[in-house]
């Protein structure tokens, strides 16, 4: 089957704008937002699912053959399900909560790949695009990775976890063994901005425990950018995509963080 990709993502592009002046209305009041709890240090706001809905009748109107799977909804099979879409409608929703920064992620997946996506933070008006073979784009503009090298001026983003990840053991040793010789660790609050904070170099690496929805599309940034993206082994997407171990980042944080994260759980795609 033969898809214009430029096509769909000019529709990407066009619902998570939609998806964000939606969600700007309710962040704009956030403290009086009502907020409820899916798990630790996990969070869910009726913005989180308006934003989801429109999206996805957006998308079905015009692929209504396509699957869909959200963040907040069951998912949905289309008769074809070879194509999916992959939606956060908002990530970074404890940021979205207490008036910072968030991220809407809309990533089109064929089979087991991230063939195209988009990544929209409305409060500062910041559309990163992407289409595989093609480079990843911030408002137009193509990416790279920081070249950055020198060890004292890596800079990486992380986020802190909760003893619920399988990761947990050991993890804040490991944060401090990471942190004390670089020069900062930054926890940006988002997956995807994370990742896409590394495609236009404002990091120049990131890992966490996570999982492919928030970072579908992010990933695919940093690799177009010139990036590398492995699980905490050094291993690819049939590991890091069912797993969630993910490290993006340039060549030299690539190889630090591998050094770094040796001693951590292998969280293997059965576990």
């Amino acid at each position: 089957m033969s898809v214009d990709y430029d096509a769909v993502l000019a529709d990407m592009v066009a619902v998570a704008r939609q998806a964000g002046a939606l969600t700007l209305g309710y962040f704009e009041r956030f403290r009086e937002l009502e907020i409820g709890i899916k798990g630790p240090a996990d969070f869910v706001s009726e913005a989180d699912k308006e934003s989801e809905l429109l999206i996805r009748r957006f998308l079905a109107e015009r692929y209504p053959d396509w699957s869909f799977t959200g963040e907040e909804f069951p998912p949905v099979d289309g008769q074809d399900q070879d194509f999916r879409w992959l939606v956060d409608p908002i990530d970074g929703t404890t940021n979205f909560l207490n008036g910072m920064h968030y991220t809407i992620s809309i990533a089109l997946r064929r089979g087991n790949e991230t063939v195209c996506g988009a990544l929209y933070n409305p409060a500062a008006n910041e559309m990163f695009t992407v289409i595989r073979g093609q480079g990843a784009l911030l408002n137009g503009t193509r990416l790279q990775v920081s070249g950055q090298s020198e060890i004292g001026l890596l800079t990486v983003g992380t986020g802190l976890p909760t003893s619920n990840l399988f990761t947990f053991p050991g993890a804040y040793q490991r944060l401090q063994d990471i942190r004390d010789p670089i020069g900062a660790v930054r926890v940006v609050g988002s997956s995807a901005n994370s990742c896409a904070y590394v495609a236009c170099g404002r990091l120049t690496g990131y890992f966490e425990e996570s999982g492919l929805i928030d970072w579908a599309v992010g990933v695919l940034l940093v690799q177009e950018a010139g990036g590398i993206v492995t699980d905490w082994q050094g291993r690819g997407p049939e590991f890091y995509e069912k797993t969630g171990t993910v490290i993006v980042a340039n060549t030299a944080t690539h190889a630090y963080l591998l050094d770094k994260l040796r001693s951590a759980p292998v969280k293997n795609p059965a576990d």
